[in-house]
């Protein structure tokens, strides 16, 4: 029986990945099937228009954590031409082979740049960040580590921060083992989705990382299929 009374904290084979490009190019397909399919792409694109429309500009800076092949940036980039928003966007990763596939795949966005840097070491200052976002990221981490990170993403964003992210539920478990079986190729993808679940959270525990981050208000909702939206505006 699966334990999903706490947050597992066994590490994912994708945190320690060591194959090729090529491999981790087609389990990144895999994931953006899964996202794709659910809508998980639409959270974070709603939350962070949101965000921005409420406070007008006549440009921002997003700052993406966690960035991976850079999907997300690139679906943010073109919602915002459609929208006639002006756009910096910025990803970040330490997997340099997403990074080149990042860079590979955003051939024609020159409004996307790509670092292989620390989020929590760099000095971000000169950028003018006005929105940290990220996507199915934050489960990676220890609850010591959200927090620490959640600390960090308020104090480098000027106007909030935007989490997608999942649910830990025993349904969700297994729904996407019956899911995983039809639409994921790769073992990896089917392994670490599942294990991504048991790392995951309940929103408890999301409100308990809240109450330690004091300089933003934070709004949590729970999304289809199984995600929470996050959005820690700044005070």
């Amino acid at each position: 029986m699966v334990d999903f009374t706490k947050r597992s904290s066994e590490v994912e084979i994708m945190d320690t990945f060591s194959g090729t490009t090529n491999e981790l190019e087609t389990i990144l397909q895999d994931i953006n099937r899964v996202n794709r399919l659910l809508g998980g792409y639409s959270i974070t694109l709603d939350a962070v228009f949101e965000l921005i429309s409420s406070n007008f500009q006549e440009s921002y800076t997003i700052l993406d954590m966690g960035c991976a092949e850079g999907t997300m940036l690139r679906k943010l980039a073109d919602e915002a031409r459609k929208r006639n928003i002006k756009l910096q966007l910025i990803g970040i990763d330490f997997n340099e082979q997403g990074l080149q596939l990042a860079k590979q795949y955003s051939s024609g966005y020159p409004e996307i740049s790509y670092l292989n840097t620390d989020i929590l070491e760099t000095d971000f200052s000169d950028w003018k960040i006005d929105v940290v976002m990220t996507t199915l990221t934050l489960h990676h981490f220890t609850d010591d580590g959200v927090v620490q990170f959640l600390k960090r993403f308020v104090s480098i964003a000027k106007l909030g921060v935007v989490i997608n992210d999942l649910q830990r539920s025993p349904i969700a478990y297994y729904l996407f083992k019956a899911f995983s079986f039809f639409f994921i190729k790769t073992e990896i993808g089917k392994k670490d989705g599942l294990l991504s679940i048991r790392r995951a959270f309940k929103k408890e525990e999301l409100q308990h990382f809240a109450h330690q981050v004091t300089n933003a208000s934070h709004h949590i909702k729970w999304k289809w299929a199984f995600r929470y939206a996050w959005v820690l505006k700044k005070k």
